[in-house]
C-alpha cells in the first residue's frame, strides 16, 4: 500500500479491532466467574450476540463502504467501537454486558470488508501487505489476553473496556482529521481484475475460466466457514485452556495473560511467510502446508499439560494464524475494486456467522468432555479444510480470457 500513513492507521484498526472482541473472552475466565457467581459454560453464551453482529453487519458495512466512503466508515469504525467499549465498561449484570458486546460487535464489523479493501488495491506485493497488517490483528488477539489479565490484577476488569476505548476514540479523531477531505470520495471506479501475463497462464475459454471461478470461490467460502471454526475454538478458548493445563508453570492472571500473548506473538509471524509466499508462489501450496500443520498439532494437544501444551499450542497456533491471508488474498486477486468490500462483508459474514456458533459450542463440549474433545473437533475441520485446497487450481483465475 502505498500510502505508509494510511497503512499505519489500517494497521491500528486491525489490532484494536481483534483486541476487543477479545476483551470478555478474558474477562469472564479470569473475573466474572467470581464477581458474578457464574460458572465459565455459563458466561461465555453472553458473546455470542456480539458475534452474530461481528459477522451481520459486515455485509452491510461492505455494501456502503462501496457506495460511500471507505475513509468515511472507517472513522465511524474507530469512534463507535470507542465509545462502545467505553459504555460496556459500566455494565452490571450479564444482560447488560451481552448488550454491550452486540454494540461493540456491530461496530466491530466495519473493519474487515472496508479495511481489506483498501489494503487489496492492487500491487506486487499484496500478499505481503494482507499478512503484515494480519500481524497486527493477530497482536490484538495475544494483547487482548496479556492487557485484560494485567488490567484485572492490577485495577479491575472494568478498565479493560474502557482504556482501550478511549485509545480508540483517539485514534478516531486523527484519522477523521488526517482523511476528511476523502469522505465524499465515492469508490466505485470501474476495474477490471488484473489479466495474468501469458507466459504463465494458458488461455482458457469463457466457460472453463467461468467454472474455474466459480469453483475457487466455493473453496473460498467453505474453508472460510470451517476456518472459522479452527480460529474461534483457538483463540477464544485459549486463555481457559491455559488456565487448566498451565497450573504448573503460571499462578495468575498476569503470567497467563503472558504467555497467551507469547503464543499469538509468536504465531502471528507465520503470516509474514506465508504473505512472502502467496506473492511468489500463489495460494494452493502454501495452503496445503498451514492446514496440514494444524492437523497435526490439534492431534497432539490432547492430554497435554504445562510445557508439553504450551508448546503445542505455538505448532497449532501457527497454522491457524498463517492461514488467516490466503483467502484475503485470493479475493484481493480476483474481485473488481469497485465490488471488493462487499466481497469481503460476504467472506466475513460467513467467517463471523460461524464463530458465533462456535462459542457456544466450546462452552457445550467443555461441560461435557473438556477441551480433550475441543481440540480432536479441530483437527477433524482442519483435515476438512486440507481436503477442499487440495481442489484450488494451479493459478487463480484473475481474468475473464477473451471468448474464444
Amino acid at each position: 500500500m502505498e500510502d505508509r500513513k494510511h497503512f499505519f492507521f489500517l494497521n491500528v484498526g486491525h489490532f484494536l479491532d481483534h483486541l476487543f472482541m477479545l476483551i470478555f473472552a478474558t474477562v469472564a475466565a479470569l473475573a466474572l466467574t467470581k464477581e458474578w457467581e457464574l460458572g465459565y459454560a455459563e458466561l461465555i453464551p453472553y458473546a455470542t450476540p456480539g458475534l452474530v453482529a461481528f459477522g451481520v453487519f459486515s455485509l452491510p458495512a461492505g455494501w456502503l463502504a462501496d457506495r460511500w466512503s471507505r475513509e468515511g466508515v472507517m472513522g465511524v469504525f474507530f469512534v463507535g467501537i470507542g465509545l462502545a467499549a467505553i459504555g460496556t465498561s459500566f455494565v452490571q449484570n450479564p444482560i447488560q454486558m451481552a448488550i454491550g458486546l452486540f454494540i461493540i460487535g456491530m461496530f466491530a464489523a466495519i473493519y474487515h470488508p472496508v479495511g481489506l479493501a483498501m489494503i487489496a488495491r492492487g500491487g506486487q506485493q499484496m500478499g505481503r501487505d494482507i499478512a503484515f497488517n494480519g500481524v497486527w490483528g493477530n497482536m490484538g488477539v495475544g494483547c487482548a489476553a496479556l492487557l485484560t489479565g494485567f488490567l484485572i490484577d492490577l485495577t479491575g476488569w472494568r478498565t479493560a473496556f474502557w482504556l482501550p476505548g478511549l485509545i480508540s476514540l483517539l485514534f478516531g479523531l486523527a484519522y477523521l482529521v488526517n482523511y476528511w477531505d476523502r469522505l465524499p470520495l465515492k469508490n466505485a471506479v470501474t476495474t477490471s481484475v488484473n489479466k495474468p501475463s501469458s507466459k504463465n497462464t494458458q488461455q482458457i475459454s469463457s466457460d472453463e475460466w467461468r467454472a474455474m471461478l466459480i469453483r475457487v470461490t466455493g473453496i473460498i467460502f467453505f474453508t472460510t466457514a470451517v476456518a472459522g471454526i479452527v480460529f474461534q475454538g483457538t483463540t477464544f478458548a485459549l486463555p481457559k485452556v491455559f488456565e487448566e493445563r498451565l497450573g504448573g508453570i503460571a499462578t495468575t492472571a498476569t503470567m497467563l495473560g503472558w504467555l497467551t500473548f507469547i503464543v499469538f506473538a509468536v504465531a502471528s509471524f507465520s503470516q509474514l511467510v506465508v504473505g512472502k509466499i502467496l506473492d511468489t508462489h500463489g495460494p494452493r501450496k502454501v495452503f496445503i502446508g498451514v492446514a496440514f500443520v494444524q492437523v497435526v498439532f490439534f492431534a497432539l494437544m490432547p492430554g497435554l499439560v504445562d510445557l508439553g501444551a504450551l508448546a503445542v499450542s505455538v505448532g497449532f497456533m501457527l497454522g491457524a494464524f498463517g492461514q488467516i491471508p490466503i483467502n484475503d488474498y485470493m479475493i484481493g486477486k480476483m474481485a473488481k475494486s469497485e465490488l471488493r468490500a462487499s466481497v469481503y462483508g460476504a467472506r466475513y459474514i460467513v467467517s463471523f456467522i460461524v464463530w458465533a456458533t462456535v462459542v457456544p459450542l466450546i462452552a457445550w463440549v467443555h461441560h461435557n468432555w473438556g477441551f480433550d474433545m475441543l481440540f480432536y473437533i479441530l483437527a477433524a475441520s482442519a483435515l476438512v479444510i486440507l481436503f477442499a485446497v487440495l481442489m484450488l487450481p494451479q493459478q487463480l483465475p484473475e481474468s475473464q480470457p477473451s471468448p474464444s
